[in-house]
């Protein structure tokens, strides 16, 4: 039995502690949240040790792994205190607010040997799983561009005080939305070294931006473009696909579908000449208990996994999730240039 504690008991919090009860080899030991009435609910109704400070239930629990789902402002500090003590971590995206606060993390998780995750959760989804595949057969040819965009009904009225209107709390369509097309980008094309041109604009006022304009360059010299916004109301629910170009064909592919077109018949026998569709439900694998979308369940999975030993760690590590926050302030850096 692997001993998993959970701290912050929001939304994202929740889901993880719903995902966690169900494994037969986790003992949740506890649940840390600054309002009572909320572990006086999850003691009462679910059976959970409640905590109202994340000390005393690592003090007093001793889990040999924690989920952290708390607001980014909070990472660094959480992160640092719980690695200290030895402690396996996953954390909920963006990794910290400040990249410097995450180099720590990331060299001192990688010294002390402590599996370290951070929750984008988009690359245990099956259509970009399989896109991935594709581009490092080389399938694609050689990449030469990609477009990227994520739209979304977030905020579609003038912010009242939220988290999402405080720069300083994570706040903003950069941190909390296009972090996750900015991960997705260094993971399935190559990792952004260069931004070009940035606009980032508020729609309802405020302090923070709605949407994220931005001209980018990997790695290995492939352009790019981001668009992204949180105000889009055409939009029912959050929807993320890219487009890739390359020499010998080009994809779109998002949570739901990956369409791909060949310009010649691919070595791949999956695939042929022309247009290629695959849909999620023939690309994602099974889990055992099933909440919001299986990516959730199977990026906890692997965590465990690797606290077990039973996989690597090198997926979503606090390294990939470092490179993002890195792009991240590169975009803030080059607003509206």
């Amino acid at each position: 039995m692997i001993k998993v504690g959970v701290i912050g008991a929001g939304k994202m919090g929740i889901s993880h502690l719903a995902i966690l009860g169900a494994r037969h080899d986790i003992d949740v030991v506890g649940v840390a949240d600054t309002s009572s009435l909320v572990t006086g609910v999850l003691e009462k109704y679910g059976n959970f040790t409640g905590y109202n400070n994340y000390r005393d239930l690592v003090k007093n629990s001793k889990p040999d792994a924690v989920v952290i789902a708390v607001p980014t402002r909070f990472h660094a500090e959480i992160v640092k205190d719980v690695l200290s003590k030895g402690i396996h971590v996953f954390v909920e995206k963006p990794f910290c607010l400040d990249s410097n606060d995450g180099k720590w993390l990331v060299d001192y998780a990688a010294s002390n040997k402590l599996v370290n995750q951070v929750g984008y959760h988009n690359k245990f989804i099956g259509t970009f799983q399989e896109a991935k595949r594709i581009i490092d057969s080389s399938l694609l040819g050689h990449i030469q561009h990609f477009e990227a965009n994520m739209n979304g009904p977030v905020v579609i009225k003038e912010k009242q005080g939220t988290w999402r209107s405080k720069p300083e709390e994570g706040g903003g369509c950069l941190l909390d939305y296009a972090a996750h097309t900015i991960d997705l980008i260094n993971y399935l094309v190559a990792p952004i070294s260069k931004v070009n041109g940035t606009i980032l604009k508020s729609f309802f006022g405020g302090q923070v931006e709605d949407s994220v304009y931005a001209l980018l360059e990997t790695r290995n010299k492939i352009s790019g473009v981001l668009n992204v916004n949180w105000s889009d109301e055409t939009f029912r629910k959050m929807s993320t696909s890219l487009t890739i170009i390359g020499s010998n064909g080009k994809m779109i592919v998002d949570s739901t579908e990956l369409r791909v077109f060949f310009k010649k018949t691919p070595s791949d026998i999956e695939y042929t000449k022309g247009w290629n569709i695959k849909q999620i439900n023939q690309l994602t694998d099974s889990v055992s208990y099933y909440l919001r979308g299986e990516e959730y369940s199977l990026q906890l999975d692997y965590f465990i996994n690797a606290v077990k030993g039973g996989v690597k760690n090198n997926i979503n590590t606090f390294d990939t999730a470092f490179q993002t926050d890195q792009v991240i302030e590169m975009i803030r850096q080059h607003k509206n240039n």
